[in-house]
């Protein structure tokens, strides 16, 4: 038995015998030439594609860099006199003012390494400030001092103070970790 090479045609040109109009209503020419709909560009406009989108903006690392600096030293600040009113630390606040630098160095400055490596160093720098301002109100408020006086005359002496509470309390360790952890939290949120 031998098959025909091509299967013969239905009236109408339809291959597969099926009536394109079954219920004999007038057809409408097609308003769209070559397969085209309304909103679409034609093939010689613009090359007959849609434009590409903007590429995502990298952001300034300068500028995120300065900004991270600003928020550590900030909530350095707010840290110290926290510290050195209540006379306690407070470990999510440590990692509040590590997330904050590296989230607001992240938004501004864009997934680079630099700012997630810069936005640890700068939040360990705003512990280390807090700390060292803590010490400061602590002393300065126990012995009825003025406090820029006795930061500016006695900053070594503070910081002796600060390396024998470090020596006491190894807990203080979990403070600059926690910053640290915090601020790459932070970046990792804003990417």
């Amino acid at each position: 038995m031998s098959y025909p090479a091509q299967p013969p045609q239905q009236p109408g040109g339809n291959p597969y015998g099926q009536d394109p109009n079954p219920y004999g209503q007038p057809q409408q020419p097609n308003q769209f030439p070559q397969g085209q709909f309304p909103g679409q560009p034609q093939g010689g406009q613009f090359g007959g594609y849609p434009q590409p989108a903007p590429a995502a903006r990298r952001g300034n690392v300068g500028l995120g860099l300065l900004a991270g600096l600003a928020v550590a030293l900030v909530g350095g600040v707010v840290y110290g006199v926290i510290i050195g009113k209540a006379d306690f630390q407070i470990g999510w606040l440590t990692f509040g003012i590590g997330f904050l630098t590296g989230l607001v160095a992240a938004k501004l400055g864009g997934r680079n390494p630099v700012v997630v490596v810069t936005s640890v160093v700068f939040s360990l720098l705003a512990v280390y400030v807090g700390d060292i301002l803590g010490i400061a109100i602590a002393y300065s408020d126990g012995q009825g001092a003025d406090l820029m006086s006795f930061l500016t005359q006695n900053f070594v002496q503070l910081n002796d103070a600060f390396r024998q509470l470090l020596d006491l309390e190894p807990i203080q360790f979990l403070f600059f970790a926690l910053g640290g952890v915090g601020a790459f939290a932070g970046v990792k949120k804003a990417s």
